[in-house]
Protein backbone atom coordinates (compact mmCIF):
# COMPACT_ATOMS: atom_id res chain seq x y z
CA UNK A 1 0.00 0.00 0.00
CA UNK A 2 1.65 3.79 -0.77
CA UNK A 3 2.06 5.29 2.08
CA UNK A 4 0.10 8.77 2.49
CA UNK A 5 2.36 11.64 2.55
CA UNK A 6 1.54 14.76 4.04
CA UNK A 7 3.31 18.39 3.08
CA UNK A 8 3.96 21.00 5.74
CA UNK A 9 4.78 24.51 4.70
CA UNK A 10 6.06 25.93 7.61
CA UNK A 11 5.29 30.30 7.66
CA UNK A 12 4.46 31.88 11.33
CA UNK A 13 3.31 35.27 10.50
CA UNK A 14 6.41 37.60 12.66
CA UNK A 15 9.52 37.85 11.08
CA UNK A 16 12.35 40.50 12.74
CA UNK A 17 14.90 40.40 10.23
CA UNK A 18 12.83 40.82 7.18
CA UNK A 19 9.46 42.27 7.85
CA UNK A 20 6.52 39.88 6.48
CA UNK A 21 8.90 37.70 5.05
CA UNK A 22 6.98 34.59 4.51
CA UNK A 23 4.69 36.35 2.22
CA UNK A 24 7.17 39.00 1.04
CA UNK A 25 7.22 39.46 -2.99
CA UNK A 26 9.50 37.68 -4.65
CA UNK A 27 10.13 38.03 -8.60
CA UNK A 28 6.23 38.86 -9.12
CA UNK A 29 4.84 36.52 -6.35
CA UNK A 30 4.51 36.38 -2.61
CA UNK A 31 7.93 34.05 -2.08
CA UNK A 32 5.56 31.02 -0.09
CA UNK A 33 3.86 30.89 -3.50
CA UNK A 34 7.13 28.68 -4.69
CA UNK A 35 7.08 26.46 -1.95
CA UNK A 36 3.27 25.42 -2.47
CA UNK A 37 3.88 25.58 -6.03
CA UNK A 38 6.94 22.90 -6.02
CA UNK A 39 4.80 20.45 -3.35
CA UNK A 40 1.49 20.95 -6.16
CA UNK A 41 3.66 20.15 -9.15
CA UNK A 42 5.76 17.24 -7.46
CA UNK A 43 2.03 15.34 -7.35
CA UNK A 44 4.05 12.83 -4.82
CA UNK A 45 1.92 14.55 -1.63
CA UNK A 46 -1.88 13.05 -0.19
CA UNK A 47 -2.47 16.46 1.71
CA UNK A 48 -0.80 19.80 0.92
CA UNK A 49 -0.89 22.36 4.35
CA UNK A 50 0.78 25.48 5.40
CA UNK A 51 0.58 25.60 9.45
CA UNK A 52 0.34 29.09 10.61
CA UNK A 53 -0.89 31.89 13.19
CA UNK A 54 -1.47 34.27 10.60
CA UNK A 55 -5.24 35.16 8.34
CA UNK A 56 -3.13 36.86 5.62
CA UNK A 57 -0.85 34.21 4.83
CA UNK A 58 -3.62 31.91 5.43
CA UNK A 59 -5.28 33.79 2.43
CA UNK A 60 -2.21 33.67 0.45
CA UNK A 61 -1.55 29.79 1.02
CA UNK A 62 -5.54 29.20 0.41
CA UNK A 63 -5.26 31.19 -3.10
CA UNK A 64 -2.25 29.11 -4.38
CA UNK A 65 -3.70 25.89 -3.75
CA UNK A 66 -3.08 24.74 -0.31
CA UNK A 67 -4.88 24.28 2.57
CA UNK A 68 -4.73 25.65 6.14
CA UNK A 69 -6.98 23.17 8.12
CA UNK A 70 -5.89 25.01 11.88
CA UNK A 71 -4.58 27.65 13.37
CA UNK A 72 -1.38 27.30 14.90
CA UNK A 73 -1.27 27.41 18.39
CA UNK A 74 -0.12 30.66 20.48
CA UNK A 75 2.90 28.22 22.06
CA UNK A 76 4.09 27.37 18.44
CA UNK A 77 4.27 31.12 17.30
CA UNK A 78 6.65 32.99 19.69
CA UNK A 79 10.21 33.48 19.10
CA UNK A 80 11.14 30.37 21.19
CA UNK A 81 8.98 27.65 19.36
CA UNK A 82 11.54 25.16 17.44
CA UNK A 83 10.20 23.63 13.84
CA UNK A 84 9.91 20.34 15.68
CA UNK A 85 7.68 21.78 18.14
CA UNK A 86 5.76 23.02 15.41
CA UNK A 87 5.74 19.76 13.25
CA UNK A 88 4.71 17.46 16.22
CA UNK A 89 1.47 20.21 16.87
CA UNK A 90 0.80 19.34 13.28
CA UNK A 91 0.84 15.61 13.22
CA UNK A 92 -0.59 15.53 16.63
CA UNK A 93 -3.68 17.68 15.50
CA UNK A 94 -4.45 15.52 12.57
CA UNK A 95 -4.09 12.51 14.38
CA UNK A 96 -7.15 14.10 16.89
CA UNK A 97 -8.98 14.74 13.91
CA UNK A 98 -8.91 10.86 12.89
CA UNK A 99 -6.11 11.56 10.11
CA UNK A 100 -2.59 9.82 10.06
CA UNK A 101 0.12 10.26 7.53
CA UNK A 102 2.61 7.48 7.49
CA UNK A 103 5.49 10.12 5.81
CA UNK A 104 5.92 13.68 5.71
CA UNK A 105 8.24 16.52 3.92
CA UNK A 106 8.43 19.72 5.97
CA UNK A 107 8.67 22.86 3.51
CA UNK A 108 10.47 26.20 4.23
CA UNK A 109 7.90 29.27 3.14
CA UNK A 110 11.01 31.11 1.86
CA UNK A 111 13.00 28.93 -0.39
CA UNK A 112 12.11 29.49 -3.71
CA UNK A 113 14.94 27.66 -5.55
CA UNK A 114 13.01 24.95 -4.45
CA UNK A 115 12.50 22.18 -7.61
CA UNK A 116 9.75 19.41 -7.46
CA UNK A 117 12.19 17.20 -8.49
CA UNK A 118 14.16 17.38 -5.59
CA UNK A 119 10.93 16.61 -3.86
CA UNK A 120 10.03 13.66 -5.70
CA UNK A 121 13.85 12.49 -5.17
CA UNK A 122 13.94 12.91 -1.38
CA UNK A 123 10.24 10.72 -1.45
CA UNK A 124 11.99 8.05 -2.89
CA UNK A 125 15.37 7.67 -0.72
CA UNK A 126 12.91 7.22 2.27
CA UNK A 127 12.77 3.68 0.83
CA UNK A 128 15.26 2.74 3.21
CA UNK A 129 16.55 5.19 5.98
CA UNK A 130 14.67 7.44 8.41
CA UNK A 131 14.75 10.89 6.78
CA UNK A 132 16.53 12.99 3.89
CA UNK A 133 18.13 16.22 4.22
CA UNK A 134 18.80 18.36 1.24
CA UNK A 135 22.90 19.47 2.06
CA UNK A 136 25.07 21.73 0.07
CA UNK A 137 28.92 21.62 0.11
CA UNK A 138 30.95 24.73 1.82
CA UNK A 139 32.25 26.78 -0.74
CA UNK A 140 35.06 26.88 0.17
CA UNK A 141 36.88 24.59 3.30
CA UNK A 142 35.71 25.19 6.70
CA UNK A 143 39.31 23.24 7.66
CA UNK A 144 41.22 26.20 6.18
CA UNK A 145 38.87 28.76 8.40
CA UNK A 146 40.45 31.60 10.31
CA UNK A 147 39.26 32.97 13.86
CA UNK A 148 39.95 36.63 15.15
CA UNK A 149 40.87 36.42 18.85
CA UNK A 150 42.77 39.78 20.07
CA UNK A 151 42.52 41.53 17.17
CA UNK A 152 44.48 38.80 15.53
CA UNK A 153 44.17 36.02 12.93
CA UNK A 154 44.57 32.65 14.00
CA UNK A 155 43.90 28.98 12.20
CA UNK A 156 40.75 26.99 13.40
CA UNK A 157 42.50 23.92 12.32
CA UNK A 158 46.46 24.26 12.40
CA UNK A 159 46.85 21.07 11.31
CA UNK A 160 45.00 21.54 8.07
CA UNK A 161 47.05 25.05 7.43
CA UNK A 162 49.61 22.83 4.77
CA UNK A 163 47.10 20.65 3.22
CA UNK A 164 46.03 20.90 0.10
CA UNK A 165 42.46 21.87 -0.70
CA UNK A 166 41.82 19.26 -2.71
CA UNK A 167 42.71 16.70 -0.38
CA UNK A 168 40.09 17.79 2.76
CA UNK A 169 37.45 15.85 3.28
CA UNK A 170 34.24 17.73 2.08
CA UNK A 171 32.03 19.41 4.70
CA UNK A 172 28.37 20.01 4.01
CA UNK A 173 25.57 22.00 5.38
CA UNK A 174 21.87 22.26 5.53
CA UNK A 175 20.19 23.15 2.43
CA UNK A 176 17.45 25.25 4.35
CA UNK A 177 14.56 23.89 2.30
CA UNK A 178 13.23 20.38 3.49
CA UNK A 179 13.49 17.36 5.34
CA UNK A 180 11.57 14.65 4.20
CA UNK A 181 10.85 11.81 7.32
CA UNK A 182 8.85 8.95 7.81
CA UNK A 183 6.01 10.03 10.67
CA UNK A 184 7.12 7.24 13.49
CA UNK A 185 10.52 7.65 13.20
CA UNK A 186 10.19 11.57 13.87
CA UNK A 187 7.99 10.58 16.57
CA UNK A 188 10.02 8.23 18.25
CA UNK A 189 13.15 11.13 17.95
CA UNK A 190 10.95 13.89 18.79
CA UNK A 191 13.07 15.84 16.59
CA UNK A 192 14.06 16.26 12.53
CA UNK A 193 17.49 14.84 13.48
CA UNK A 194 16.31 11.28 13.08
CA UNK A 195 18.86 8.12 13.42
CA UNK A 196 19.31 7.30 9.87
CA UNK A 197 19.05 10.43 8.07
CA UNK A 198 20.41 10.44 4.58
CA UNK A 199 21.68 13.94 2.24
CA UNK A 200 20.22 14.97 -0.71
CA UNK A 201 23.37 17.11 -2.03
CA UNK A 202 22.77 19.99 -4.09
CA UNK A 203 24.71 23.01 -5.65
CA UNK A 204 25.39 26.63 -4.96
CA UNK A 205 23.26 27.48 -7.46
CA UNK A 206 20.10 25.84 -5.75
CA UNK A 207 20.50 26.97 -2.38
CA UNK A 208 19.98 30.94 -1.03
CA UNK A 209 19.98 30.98 2.75
CA UNK A 210 17.23 34.64 3.00
CA UNK A 211 18.20 36.51 6.28
CA UNK A 212 18.81 39.89 4.89
CA UNK A 213 18.03 41.80 2.28
CA UNK A 214 21.29 41.29 0.04
CA UNK A 215 20.46 37.61 0.69
CA UNK A 216 16.81 38.52 -0.82
CA UNK A 217 18.65 40.06 -3.65
CA UNK A 218 21.18 37.17 -4.37
CA UNK A 219 17.84 34.78 -4.18
CA UNK A 220 16.63 36.78 -6.95
CA UNK A 221 19.60 36.88 -9.15
CA UNK A 222 19.15 32.77 -9.08
CA UNK A 223 16.23 32.51 -9.63
CA UNK A 224 16.13 34.72 -12.90
CA UNK A 225 19.54 32.77 -13.68
CA UNK A 226 17.39 29.38 -13.62
CA UNK A 227 14.19 29.90 -14.52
Amino acid sequence: MKPRTLAIITARGQSKRIPRKNIKEFCGKPIIYYSIKAALDSGIFDTIMVSTDDDEIAEIAQKYGAEVPFRRSKKTSDDYATTDDVLLEVIETYREKGEKFDQFCCIYPTCPLIKNERLIEAMIKLDDCDGVMPVVPFSYPPQRSVLIRDGYLTRTYPEHTKTRSQDLEPIYHDAGQFYALWTEAFLKAGTLNVKKLKPLILSEMEVQDIDTEDDWKLAELKYGILS
